[in-house]
């Protein structure tokens, strides 16, 4: 995603717009659709994001793709990263940090 232009304020500003409601589909199973702007091209031109997320105080950014790339996902994929979703947001805070000292995840900060 990074060669996309898609910056880690990007996707903060992405965290604060679905904390605000402004969701653009809630995919079912903690998984919801973001359009998240990519500078020079606004959101319409930018990237499609699944983020996994309760609400509350993880947030999981699974899959980005650009509208030109594809329209959406598949059932299969829907249920797959669902499934990932669930496991994701299932960890332990403990569990989260030894992920991201493997390098298993990537931790973007506010």
């Amino acid at each position: 995603m990074k060669k996309s232009g898609l910056t880690d304020e990007a996707l903060v500003s992405a965290v604060e717009e679905i904390e605000n409601g402004l969701i653009d589909a809630d995919l079912g199973g903690n998984l919801f659709k973001k359009r998240v702007a990519v500078q020079g091209r606004g959101k319409r031109g930018g990237i499609r994001t699944l983020v996994a997320t309760q609400l509350e105080s993880h947030w999981f950014f699974l899959f980005g793709f650009q509208k030109n790339e594809r329209s959406n996902i598949t059932n299969a994929e829907l249920r797959v990263l669902q499934e990932i979703a669930k496991d994701l947001l299932d960890l332990t805070d403990e569990q989260l940090r030894k992920a991201t000292l493997r390098g298993e995840l990537e931790e973007v900060h506010r």
